[in-house]
């Protein structure tokens, strides 16, 4: 049987890499749809934040927490160890930082399509903060000069617009996006400490913490909050 995209998960930030539902971790639950007949492999991407490592010992502790011990970080060169590495990686999972700077270097080193293999072939994606964001289908771009938000185009493996951890500005920086794309596509702002879970058939589920769908028709824009199914 050829192998399947699995669900992706969208993280605000890493509280929930330690966080149970029904006491099981989260990830634990993501690995259910994998051939567990070997060990699983984890590679860990910090282009966004500059590969520091600090951000590393984060993830090392959250694959110490389910069990998987052959592990990597996977560095901006992105040389030819790291590349074998992520080529046969089960868990990918995206850090956070600056969106822009982790998708050029994506872009750059040839990790984004070794990426967009690996989840065709079923690996498990897993995006925290600006992570999360580039596996939608835009990231935001503001600057002083131009308060209009400037969009670039990401993985769009969830075709909405991401935005995280936002919620105390009511998510104003998404509302301007989807205001500036007119209707073209829909928001999603994944609270923090909350997630989402993006399956198959394109349903997206609420981790821990509502998430917020913003829709814009034209003339109006609507607010729809998924609330999680178990807190």
């Amino acid at each position: 049987m050829a192998p399947q995209p699995q669900p992706l998960y969208l993280l605000a930030d890493s509280q929930l890499l330690f966080w149970k539902r029904h006491d099981r971790l989260l990830l634990e639950a993501a690995f259910d749809g994998l051939d567990r007949g070997k060990p699983l492999s984890a590679a860990y991407i910090g282009a966004s934040n500059g590969d520091r490592p600090e951000f590393y010992e984060i993830f090392e502790a959250a694959m110490d927490a389910v069990g998987i011990t052959d592990r990597r970080m996977i560095v901006s060169s992105f040389d030819g160890p790291d590349r074998a590495f992520l080529e046969s990686a089960q868990l990918i999972v995206l850090a956070g930082g600056d969106v822009r700077l982790g998708w050029n270097t994506f872009e750059r080193s040839g990790m984004k399509d070794v990426i967009l293999g690996r989840h065709a072939e079923g690996s498990v994606l897993v995006g925290i903060s600006a992570g999360a964001v580039q596996l939608g289908r835009c990231g935001l771009v503001e600057t002083p000069a131009s308060p209009a938000a400037d969009v670039f185009d990401l993985f769009n493996l969830v075709p909405m617009v991401i935005d995280v951890h936002d919620e105390h500005n009511d998510w104003a920086r998404l509302q301007r996006t989807i205001r500036s794309l007119n209707g073209e596509a829909t928001g999603l702002g994944i609270p923090s400490g909350g997630g989402v879970v993006v399956h198959t058939d394109a349903t997206v589920e609420s981790v821990r913490r509502p998430a917020h769908t913003l829709v814009f028709d034209g003339a109006s824009l609507k607010r729809l909050d998924a609330h999680p199914d178990h807190l």
